[in-house]
């Protein structure tokens, strides 16, 4: 019989829930659910439907020895610290996204990970299983389009009602969740987008919070980032648009990418390099560039992608993976200390609207942890955060 990991979950909420029933109904076939682990009561009668043993706490869980590894699907102010208490007790761990709320949470949990080489340590970056958007980064990584010269992601595919955060307490406040769409709703597209364009210089941000919801933390985000060499690229994300769009373009010195709804994407691949083509260019060609004469197809060609991806595939493909990672060394999708990037950017982004000015992605950490607890303070109904992974 096929050796299958263990693997245990902590947090039976709407994350929970859905691993859980993948696991139930054994649809990850090296998997299988080994215990469940919650506080409250409530959520631990419904765990033993499940048939596994059920904890009070993620402690008890790891300790019980009825499980190889872990995933958190907790508030993210908890994943690093359920992480590094999964890693130092020789169990697997995989946390969900973000690894964290600030950089130095995740350094810490990332430090823990190193210690432990045996260990699979992973983040649940489930689009990064995304056929599309792995095709969009091999693409790149060839250089099929070039150097990247400019890149814009509008993302506002999030609508969310005042009820949505009325549900929970910590939801949408700086003490209990760290922050608003940046850290709920949009860490898989900061994670794409460093993990296909690269990771910034710097950033400089305009942030409204509690601009069309009743929330502390930020429901409207638009951000400029720096790449160097003149290269830049822009973020814009919002819980407010009711239609919504969700729209990724890359453009190259030789080519261009636009990804439509995360559904399709048209590749445009030019001859030669952009510069080449414009200085070949005669006095005649450009007359009839402004006369609409020039046909524009002979330097370039297009392709459109599109895959199809049956809903939660991805998230089965990136649990199946660890477990293969966990059994055979199978190269994990999306290695835990990835995770850094989308919480840095997260931060800066937040850090630069605070501030009002530019700001680089190695920012001061303290000087965030302090802007972030003065947040806290004014909410007035949590403890401030500390530099550890427990704050």
């Amino acid at each position: 019989m096929t050796r299958k990991v263990r693997l245990g979950i902590i947090g039976l909420g709407a994350q929970g829930t859905l691993y859980a029933d993948f696991l139930r109904d054994g649809t990850i076939p090296n998997t299988e659910l080994g215990a469940i682990a919650d506080i409250d009561p409530a959520r631990r009668a419904a765990a033993e439907a499940y048939g596994v043993p059920v904890h009070d706490d993620h402690r008890a869980l790891i300790a019980s020895g009825d499980v190889d590894a872990v995933v958190t699907t907790v508030p993210h102010y908890l994943h690093p610290e359920m992480g590094i208490a999964a890693l130092e007790a020789g169990i697997h761990a995989l946390v969900e996204k973000p690894a964290g709320v600030h950089t130095r949470q995740v350094a810490e949990l990332n430090a823990v990970a190193a210690r432990h080489p045996e260990l699979t340590f992973a983040i649940m970056f489930n689009q990064r299983n995304n056929p599309l958007y792995r095709r969009i980064k091999q693409i790149v990584d060839d250089g099929e389009i070039g150097a990247i010269r400019r890149t814009n992601w509008i993302i506002t595919t999030w609508w969310r009602p005042q009820g949505y955060y009325e549900q929970s307490a910590w939801r949408a406040t700086w003490g209990g969740e760290g922050g608003g769409v940046l850290v709920n709703q949009a860490p898989h597209q900061l994670d794409l987008w460093q993990w296909i364009c690269g990771v910034p210089r710097s950033v400089y941000a305009k942030v409204a919070y509690g601009f069309r919801r009743d929330i502390a933390v930020e429901d409207e985000v638009t951000a400029v980032v720096d790449y160097g060499d003149g290269a830049t690229g822009t973020f814009v994300t919002a819980v407010h648009d009711i239609a919504g769009t969700d729209r990724f373009e890359i453009l190259g010195d030789r080519g261009k990418i636009v990804v439509d709804g995360s559904r399709t994407a048209a590749v445009t691949r030019l001859v030669k390099d952009e510069r080449e083509i414009s200085d070949s260019l005669t006095g005649d060609d450009v007359r009839k560039l402004f006369t609409g004469r020039l046909d524009r197809s002979e330097y370039y060609t297009q392709e459109v992608l599109e895959f199809e991806s049956a809903w939660g595939a991805q998230h089965r493909g990136v649990l199946e993976n660890f477990a293969a990672n966990v059994l055979d060394g199978t190269p994990l999708l999306a290695p835990g200390s990835d995770g850094t990037a989308g919480v840095r950017l997260a931060n800066a982004i937040h850090l630069s609207s605070w501030l009002g000015r530019e700001v680089p992605l190695e920012f001061d950490e303290d000087l965030y942890l302090s802007e972030l607890n003065a947040r806290i303070r004014a909410e007035g109904r949590f403890a401030e955060r500390g530099p550890g992974a427990s704050g």
